[in-house]
């Protein structure tokens, strides 16, 4: 009897935080930005290359093992790169280019399908660049809970790809 009550209690205390994971939010995004002395042409035209976006790539310097296979068109929609790191592999692909954003889709597997989106704002003295992704993390309970790091984890990244970007236009 005492072993059933210690299952029903465990069981329930399960479903009541898988219950609470769906109170938190499906939505998440990381935002940076930076002013970067660069004109936004020449930021747009290094984020909408396979080579260009390599420049300032920060996974790059914080995993220096990191495999990339750069496809599809040296620059523009459809250009993009696979890539196997310490932490995963995937792939990302311009999605679309205008005059004041480059897109990416990303594949991570499991980890889902994120949009980013590089955009420039020319201000008097340069241009403000941000740095944005996008993520639906579903009806999984693990990613919505994960989604609570998400700033933390990509937010340091995006800011080392900023400085990257200012020294890459210099």
């Amino acid at each position: 009897m005492k072993m059933t009550k210690i299952a029903a209690y465990g069981c329930l205390t399960i479903a009541a935080l898988a219950a609470a994971s769906f109170a938190l939010p499906r939505h998440v995004s990381v935002e940076r930005s930076a002013m970067i002395e660069a004109a936004p042409e020449a930021v747009l035209a290094l984020a909408a290359s396979n080579s260009g976006y390599q420049a300032f790539n920060p996974y790059a310097d914080l995993d220096p093992a990191l495999e990339i296979e750069l496809f599809g068109p040296a620059s523009g929609v459809g250009s993009g790169f696979h890539f196997n790191s310490k932490d995963g592999a995937g792939s990302q692909t311009i999605a679309e280019v205008t005059a004041e954003r480059v897109s990416y889709s990303l594949d991570l597997g499991a980890l889902g399908q994120p949009t980013q989106s590089i955009s420039t704002e020319p201000r008097a003295v340069g241009t403000w660049v941000t740095w944005r992704m996008e993520s639906d993390l579903g009806f999984n309970p693990a990613m919505r809970v994960f989604g609570l790091f998400m700033d933390n984890m990509v937010g340091p990244n995006f800011e080392l790809g900023l400085e990257k970007i200012a020294d890459a236009t210099a």
